[in-house]
């Protein structure tokens, strides 16, 4: 029985290998990942014989393939009709833009039709909030203003005094009959467990987990989170932006303090398309038999005439949508372009579009966080942005807090907002959702709240990145090297 037992323990190693070159060979014949990506998962799974072969099962599922998000036949039908009107209309000149900006990028408003299947809306109003407790108490104010309906979405909700008070709040609306569905990112949330909830389901709520283990300790999709923050009330008050809910986006966690982010507040059409994107969520994550062309049959007033497309993407699709409007408005812009992002880790794409920017004289500006959340992806950043400063860019390390905005402005005409940071994780792994917008008043408010947070920035030179330590040397590297797992 020993010699059996010894014999298997042998011939394990073997075994080990074997099956990570198995499964080397269908990552190249059969998944056909990024090249990049690709030869990393190889590494990995020969640097590190068997743990490798976990890490792949628990990260690298392919869901592309799985079409989770399904319309029925007349849902597409309804979609379909209603956007290639839309594009007929402009093709042949009959659309009537509301601004300037909307006709200089009537490009990029195309891309957006035909690769992300995503509606121009022009008669929206958005109010830009950048400071935790504002955009907060103004959620909770329209919570308690709700009449008929609260679709609520967050990637991560603290089990702490923020997150008990939007529960607490979403339940009082829940027994006062308000229509209440909650969704959370069961990664994310998993702060928040059905205990935490029972209150709020006895009151009438309906809650659902994205995407939840299957297995208490074993979650089989980890690497694949819905990173999106919507809520949407009453089919006319919409949000969308970066901030989770909890003490630590308050700034009350002394690690981070000040939490600045920027998240939208919507009225108009556009809360219409963020509502589609949750209603597909929660169809897949609560199996509720909900018709989303509902959605598109109630009356929405004009709140105003700034033009808004709502792009999502994620790892159902190989498409990148999001990622393709960032590319589009770096390759199109003429002056100037402004970024926001805590973590900077992009393709090769993103990267060579900014080089082009760069040598084209367009002034590329980049505002990182001074500290980590995530050590291999601030290493990687500073490694990446220091070779985009070697070429001219200019980079800022904000010291105001921790910067956790998403966002790009170019040439005081288009924006991007949303949860889409500028990384390899945001436009491959995880579901998110943004607005790009078509208007100078509201890109001027954007660009100018960069340049005030310019001066609790310092600008990083090239004489300081030049001088830094052997040791950040070998963890840019190994972040870089890593950058398309991360």
């Amino acid at each position: 029985m020993y010699t059996i037992q010894w014999s298997s323990l042998y011939y394990m190693p073997v075994i080990v290998y074997v099956a990570s070159f198995v499964i080397a060979l269908a990552i190249i014949f059969i998944e056909r990942k990024n090249p990049s990506a690709s030869l990393a998962w190889i590494m990995v799974l020969f640097m590190l014989p068997g743990i490798g072969i976990l890490f792949y099962l628990l990260l690298s599922q392919n869901i592309a393939r799985q079409k989770i998000f399904r319309l029925t036949n007349y849902e597409n039908r309804v979609l379909t009709d209603a956007l290639e009107e839309q594009i007929h209309q402009i093709r042949t000149n009959e659309y009537k833009f509301v601004n300037a900006s909307e006709k200089r990028w009537v490009d990029m408003i195309m891309l957006h039709q035909n690769y992300s299947r995503s509606f121009l809306t022009q008669n929206n109003q958005l109010t830009i909030l950048t400071d935790g407790h504002h955009k907060f108490e103004t959620l909770l104010t329209d919570i308690s203003n709700a009449k008929t309906s609260i679709n609520i979405m967050y990637y991560i909700i603290k089990n702490d005094e923020a997150g008990k008070r939007l529960i607490e709040a979403l339940r009082k609306k829940a027994a006062e009959g308000v229509e209440v569905r909650l969704m959370i990112d069961a990664m994310g949330g998993r702060q928040i467990s059905p205990r935490h909830l029972v209150q709020f389901r006895e009151a009438g709520g309906k809650y659902a987990f994205f995407f939840p283990p299957k297995f208490k300790y074993l979650n089989m999709k980890l690497n694949y989170r819905n990173h999106r923050k919507m809520v949407i009330i009453d089919d006319a008050i919409g949000y969308l932006g970066g901030f989770n809910i909890g003490n630590e986006y308050l700034g009350k966690n002394k690690k981070f303090g000040y939490w600045r982010d920027t998240h939208l507040r919507l009225t108009g059409s556009c809360v219409q398309d963020l509502n589609a994107r949750f209603l597909l969520d929660w169809r897949f994550a609560s199996r509720e038999n909900i018709t989303l062309s509902s959605v598109y049959y109630c009356e929405v007033a004009d709140t105003g005439n700034t033009g808004i497309q709502i792009v999502s993407s994620g790892p159902d699709s190989q498409q990148s949508e999001v990622k393709h409007g960032y590319l589009k408005m770096i390759a199109s812009a003429k002056k100037n372009i402004y970024i926001q992002t805590p973590y900077f880790v992009p393709d090769s794409s993103i990267m060579e579009s900014l080089r082009s920017a760069i040598f084209s004289g367009v002034d590329v500006r980049i505002m990182i966080p001074n500290m980590p959340d995530h050590m291999f992806v601030y290493w990687a950043t500073y490694s990446y942005v220091g070779e985009l400063l070697s070429i001219g860019a200019k980079i800022y390390i904000y010291n105001g807090g921790f910067l956790h905005a998403k966002n790009i402005c170019v040439d005081g005409e288009v924006a991007s907002v949303g949860s889409a940071n500028f990384d390899i994780r945001s436009f491959r792994l995880n579901f998110e959702v943004n607005a790009f917008i078509y208007d100078e008043e509201e890109v001027y408010k954007l660009e100018s709240i960069f340049q005030s947070d310019m001066s609790v920035s310092d600008e990083l030179t090239m004489e300081t990145y030049e001088k830094r330590s052997l040791f950040i040397k070998f963890k840019e590297s190994i972040g870089r090297l890593l950058s398309d797992l991360l």
